[in-house]
Formats: C-alpha cells, sequence, structure tokens
C-alpha cells in the first residue's frame, strides 16, 4: 500500500497557511498521514502528528487535534448549555467530529440532541480516527441529519433550548452561517429563552469581522455577547464565540447553571464556572472595537481580591 501524501505536509511537516491570516503559519510535526479524500464540499486530511495526537484538517485547516480540543469543545457548549435554566433540545449544526455532542450529553436535562452536518466524510472519518471525540454519537439522545444547516432551520419553529453553531471558517460551505438572515432562522427556531453559540474567529485577526458578526447577531437578539477560549492549535491560539438569547433579561456572563467543583472537574478539563465569567472579559482594543462597557468583577472575585490581599 502506498504512503499517503498531502500539499500542505513537506519534509514531515503539515504547514497551515491562509489569507485570513496574512503573514503567519502553524506548523505541526507529522508521524504518519492516515487518511486522505476530497469529499463533495471540502478536502478532508487526518494525519498523525508527534506532540498533538491525530489531527483533522478541512480545506488546509486545522478543525481538532486530540491534544487540545476539549477546550474548544468544552466552551462552545457550556457557554450556551449553562445560560440555559433548562435545556431539553439541543440542536448542534455542524460539528460532525463529535466534539459538541459529547460535551451537550454531559448535561442531564438534555431529552434529544440533534446534529445537522452538510458532509457525511466528517462523519464517517472521525468515528474512525477521532474516538474521543466521535463518541458523542454513541448516546441515546442524539439524532443526526446530513444536509445544509440553513436549509435545516428554515422549517424549524420554536423547536430547541439551545442551538450551537460549530462551523468552520466564513469560507467555502460555513459562508452562509455568519450572515444576519442565519441568525434569524436561529432566532425562530428557539423556544422562549433559547440560546445559541456560534464559532466567531478571534480578536487578533478578525477584529472587524468580528464586529460585523455582532452587529449581526444585535439586531435579531435582544442579548449578544463575544467570549472567547485559549487553543494552542488555532491561529493566534485563541478562538471566539458569540453567545445570544432570546430573553433580555438573562445575562449570559453569568451561567444560570452550575456544576459543583467536583462534578466540573469529573465532567471538564477546561470549562468552570469561572472560566464562564472571566471569558467574556476582553482587552481593551477588543473591548472598544466591540463598544463592549467596562466589565463588573463578579462579587465573589471582589471578595476574594479583598481578603487575599491581607
Amino acid at each position: 500500500m502506498s504512503e499517503i501524501t498531502h500539499p500542505t505536509i513537506k519534509d514531515g511537516w503539515f504547514v497551515e497557511a491562509s489569507d485570513m491570516w496574512p503573514g503567519q503559519a502553524m506548523t505541526l510535526k507529522v508521524n504518519q498521514v492516515l487518511h486522505h479524500e476530497k469529499s463533495k464540499y471540502q478536502d478532508v486530511l487526518v494525519f498523525e502528528s508527534t506532540d498533538y495526537g491525530t489531527v483533522l484538517v478541512l480545506d488546509g485547516v486545522i478543525q481538532c487535534t486530540e491534544r487540545d480540543e476539549f477546550s474548544y469543545q468544552e466552551m462552545i457548549t457550556h457557554l450556551a448549555m449553562n445560560s440555559h435554566p433548562n435545556p431539553k433540545k439541543v440542536l448542534v449544526i455542524g460539528g460532525g467530529d463529535g466534539g459538541v455532542l459529547r460535551e451537550v450529553v454531559k448535561h442531564e436535562t438534555v431529552e434529544e440532541a440533534v446534529l445537522c452536518d452538510i458532509d457525511e466524510a466528517v462523519i464517517r472519518v472521525s468515528k474512525k480516527y477521532l474516538p474521543g471525540m466521535s463518541i458523542g454519537f454513541q448516546h441515546p439522545a442524539v439524532k443526526v441529519h446530513i444536509g445544509d444547516g440553513f436549509e435545516f432551520l428554515r422549517d424549524r419553529k420554536n423547536e430547541f433550548d439551545v442551538i450551537i453553531t460549530d462551523s468552520s471558517d466564513p469560507e467555502g460551505p460555513a459562508e452562509n452561517l455568519f450572515q444576519k438572515p442565519y441568525f434569524q432562522l436561529l432566532y425562530d427556531a428557539l423556544r422562549d429563552g433559547g440560546v445559541i453559540t456560534t464559532q466567531a474567529e478571534n480578536q487578533w485577526l478578525h477584529l472587524s469581522l468580528i464586529a460585523d458578526l455582532k452587529k449581526a447577531c444585535k439586531e435579531v437578539f435582544p442579548v449578544a455577547e463575544y467570549a472567547y477560549t485559549t487553543i494552542p492549535t488555532y491561529p493566534s491560539g485563541q478562538i471566539g464565540f458569540m453567545v445570544c438569547c432570546k430573553d433580555p433579561n438573562r445575562d449570559v456572563k453569568e451561567p444560570v447553571r452550575t456544576w459543583s467543583r467536583e462534578e466540573e472537574e469529573r465532567l471538564c478539563r477546561y470549562y468552570n464556572k469561572e472560566i464562564h465569567r472571566a471569558s467574556f472579559i476582553l482587552p481593551n482594543f477588543a473591548r472598544k472595537a466591540l463598544n463592549v462597557e467596562s466589565s463588573i468583577l463578579p462579587r465573589e472575585f471582589l471578595f476574594y481580591w479583598r481578603y487575599s490581599m491581607k
């Protein structure tokens, strides 16, 4: 059997370069290429790296690595799930690797979790090469629909408590998922008090895009906030999320449901209630660009600070 090759891999190194992050690139050392195919929608590559485990790449862009995927999967999921008092029916748009599903079904309130991904190849390949993420597909509450998320939402009204859009970058098949008509569909598909999160790029590279995205969300949702997490293998080591809610009185920056410390440590490797709050606190340059008011530290943080200084 001949060795699998790929144009992004040369001299044993994978190189991620894109016009979306000009003047910089991400490189990972490769042990072996495990899979490559051209699906109907995109180039699908899976390789084993020396230090980050198995890596899934779509159209030359890293989607996840076994070493650091949990920071993204946990944050995009639990920021929304713990901003809803009783999420029973959840929709995931994209997320064919199964990581978001894995996190969604950690919530005992969930009765049904539906995943809609346009590319069956991502689901198939992830089930084979990323078992730690695709385990989410095995849960009895999970249903899978292969198709376009935009079209799937057209027929859904007042159906879901939480919708999570785990999309690739706003190029190619995911482009429609970053525009106002899509957010209107999300709003209409939510029940009263419903919450969404969506992948929203990072503040070092795409601040104007994020500002436009937040503006589009605010034109549809009464509550729309930007949060972010750290993840080494994403551009600039960061990725952001828009978190929106239909309830104008809900503060998504403060979790309405929390796990105990023991539950947090058992269920999550990154997310906790303090990270939830802190993820919305932005540096000055981003706060100014996104017109975010100066954040006030939660009361318990101030209490801790005052008495730890004594």
